[in-house]
């Protein structure tokens, strides 16, 4: 569990659970899913102590539950965020995670389900991340592994003066603190989204060899077992993605509804705010638009695929079906002259085997000029 103290001049990390409002700023209680699970009473006495609210029981279970989908839910008093990140996943990483009922017990969630398809598909993490939104306190709920949390604690605690003593009046340039918990949660989100953006390159390229395989006219093995998991994850990862917008639009629709700050510092702040929410909206709509071409490319280089094969079925067929024709006449001479007659022309003259023997070859040799010529028995370009 990581707490963070954010104001106006810096962040500072703190050791121990606030037990009192802030004099500014607001609180950031970043913990694992284990550790919200573990330490739960305490975390609920400290929003008690900072907010005079605690979460109620369903929303608990929500932050508990590691196969909740991206969801947007809120009380008169507070806003809950459930966002499934589409994160790397760390070779190591296993999340115990917990799950708690309505009644407050807690048991064993079950286990990850495993990636199937390409390695890069394999490797990407779906695991929830909530946000209980106070006035003063966002309460963020991690993956054991999420590397978010830890990047961004690293980009605030770098606006903080090195020295206790100093004093800093605005951050350094690119570096603007958050202004509110909607802030700094919308700023989480964001760099969630963002490193999916950053696996399209990998992705991309994984699917692209796929269908350079899957295009190839000799290739006679084709996994079709391991490119039905491929689309089929594909398919997750686009539903994933719809949740994830539907609980920002949510989010959106929620914002619009807040009364219009009265200071001018106020709505600009506002402003910011919506004009952010909106960009996480573009953000993860790049990302949906981009699975679904992902999922077109593959649904394409399948049917290429089996038309490549049927061009090329057809292509023997049709060779075959060249070589029948020129030997159809032959077998027809061959069965005049084998047929049990007492006299049959050419059969009793010494010349009557290379009469029929030449003019066998004479047919057979115009047959295949004929059918060369006509091209059923020259291959197809790019074979």
């Amino acid at each position: 569990m990581r707490i963070f103290h954010i104001h106006a001049s810096g962040a500072t990390e703190l050791s121990v659970l606030p037990s009192q409002p802030p004099s500014k700023g607001f609180f950031w209680i970043a913990c694992t899913r284990t550790a919200f699970g573990d330490q739960i009473g305490l975390i609920q006495a400290s929003l008690q102590a900072i907010t005079g609210l605690q979460l109620v029981d369903l929303h608990v279970s929500d932050l508990l539950n590691t196969q909740l989908p991206s969801r947007y839910d809120y009380t008169s008093q507070y806003d809950l965020l459930v966002f499934r990140r589409l994160a790397t996943l760390q070779p190591k990483a296993a999340e115990p995670g917990r799950t708690q009922g309505t009644q407050g017990t807690q048991g064993t969630a079950a286990a990850p389900v495993r990636q199937s398809g390409p390695p890069v598909l394999r490797r990407i993490d779906t695991s929830p991340v909530g946000f209980a939104m106070f006035d003063q306190v966002l309460l963020s709920v991690h993956p054991t592994d999420c590397a978010v949390r830890d990047a961004y604690a690293a980009r605030l605690l770098a606006t903080a003066p090195t020295d206790p003593r100093e004093s800093r009046a605005s951050p350094a340039p690119g570096t603007r603190l958050p202004s509110s918990t909607a802030d700094l949660m919308l700023r989480v989100v964001n760099l969630m989204v963002d490193g999916y953006l950053d696996l399209r390159r990998e992705l991309t390229r994984q699917l692209d060899h796929w269908q350079t395989e899957l295009l190839k006219p000799r290739a006679r093995y084709v996994n079709w077992s391991s490119l039905l998991e491929a689309r089929l994850s594909l398919h997750q990862l686009d539903d994933i993605c719809e949740d994830q917008c539907t609980a920002v639009q949510d989010w959106i629709d929620e914002l619009e509804t807040w009364a219009m700050p009265e200071s001018s510092a106020g709505q600009r702040d506002l402003d910011l705010l919506k004009v952010r929410s909106r960009d996480v909206l573009e953000h993860i709509e790049r990302v949906v638009r981009h699975v679904r071409r992902l999922e077109q490319s593959t649904e394409t280089a399948v049917q290429m695929h089996f038309s490549v094969q049927s061009n090329r079925t057809n292509d023997i067929m049709r060779t075959l079906t060249s070589l029948t024709a020129v030997f159809l006449p032959l077998n027809l001479i061959a069965g005049i002259f084998g047929m049990n007659f007492e006299f049959v022309p050419l059969v009793h003259k010494q010349g009557g085997f290379w009469w029929a023997m030449g003019s066998m070859i004479t047919i057979a040799v115009g047959l295949v000029a004929l059918f060369w010529r006509k091209r059923y028995l020259a291959r197809t370009s790019g074979h």
